[in-house]
């Protein structure tokens, strides 16, 4: 299967988890990664598998919690690659402690992981898919029981607002032909997944997070935008 055969996807956090899941998933189905993380220690495996497989792809290590290292990112894969087709943004902390003891520092940082990052994440790669007026745009939320954990304050709120900001964006950018949906792997099905159910499986994706993840980046979702899914289940952590 090659349905993203030539289609550039910047995946970030793709070291480990569901980032590296979905950024193996794509480039065994033909598109070009580039593949971001904080660090190289886990994002070199990433790599290793994709190449061995005979895929594409090329490692991009800067934070994405801040605007500068996410632009000079952004314009290192356009200059790499010519293009950015695919936006996945998975990357993501989730400090435990209590409010009344949180420290500070670790409120901000889960903020800018979470939040900020995919915000100016949007917003360079967006201008880039305004004017190529087509885009695919997804955001890794949370659902179930990992918002209502004890002691995960920053976390939680962090995920509220990447719903509201997904929904936003999905506002703005569907004038110019770009789709943007929130992915929220959970233990509980709910809302919207049981009118994907039927589609998803003429698709002939799993039913699970990366398949729900493929099938939105795929054309056969071409008119889906603005829409949160949460996924019973989750798939182990790598």
């Amino acid at each position: 299967m090659e349905e993203f055969k030539d289609k550039v996807a910047l995946v970030t956090g793709a070291g480990r988890g569901i980032g590296r899941a979905i950024a193996e998933a794509l480039a065994r189905r033909g598109a070009i990664l580039a593949a971001n993380d904080i660090s190289p220690i886990h994002l070199d495996d990433t790599l290793e598998h994709i190449l061995a497989a005979g895929g594409r792809a090329k490692d991009y290590v800067f934070d994405v919690a801040k605007r500068s290292p996410i632009q000079a990112m952004v314009d290192l894969i356009l200059e790499d690659w010519g293009q950015i087709d695919i936006l996945i943004n998975s990357a993501v902390v989730e400090p435990q402690a209590a409010i009344l003891d949180m420290d500070e520092w670790d409120w901000s940082r889960t903020l800018e992981v979470n939040l900020s990052g995919p915000f100016l994440t949007m917003q360079q790669v967006g201008r880039f898919m305004r004017q190529r007026r087509s885009g695919v745009i997804l955001n890794l939320g949370a659902s179930g029981s990992s918002l209502s954990q004890k002691d995960h304050a920053a976390f939680i709120a962090s995920k509220y607002g990447l719903e509201g900001l997904t929904r936003a964006a999905a506002l703005e950018f569907g004038e110019f032909n770009v789709r943007v949906n929130l992915v929220c792997p959970g233990d509980v099905e709910t809302g919207d997944l049981a009118e994907l159910r039927p589609a998803l499986e003429q698709a002939g994706f799993p039913l699970d997070v990366v398949g729900v993840m493929l099938y939105l980046c795929s054309s056969a979702s071409a008119e889906i935008s603005g829409r949160s899914y949460s996924i019973p289940g989750n798939i182990g952590m790598i």
